[in-house]
C-alpha cells in the first residue's frame, strides 16, 4: 500500500519530470526537492537534484533529448 507520503512524493516527481523533459531546470529541481521533503528515501529525486543542479550550471544544446551521458565514472 502506497501512504500518502509516497503518493505526494511520487506526484512531485511525475511534475519534475515534465518540466525536467522542457528544460525548465529550475522548477524540475523544485519539484523533485518537495518530492524528497515528501520521501527523504526517494532516491530517484536525489538523482534528479543533482542533474537539475548540473544542467543549470552546464546547460545542455537546444536539441536536447533528455538523455543524461555520464562523463566519468
Amino acid at each position: 500500500m502506497i501512504t500518502e507520503q509516497k503518493k505526494k512524493a511520487l506526484d512531485f516527481f511525475a511534475q519534475g519530470r515534465k518540466f525536467y523533459k522542457l528544460m525548465q531546470f529550475t522548477e524540475a529541481r523544485d519539484c523533485f526537492a518537495k518530492a524528497l521533503e515528501s520521501d527523504p528515501t526517494d532516491s530517484p529525486s536525489k538523482v534528479y537534484v543533482d542533474r537539475c543542479a548540473y544542467y543549470l550550471e552546464n546547460p545542455p544544446p537546444d536539441d536536447w533529448d533528455g538523455v543524461f551521458t555520464m562523463t566519468t565514472k
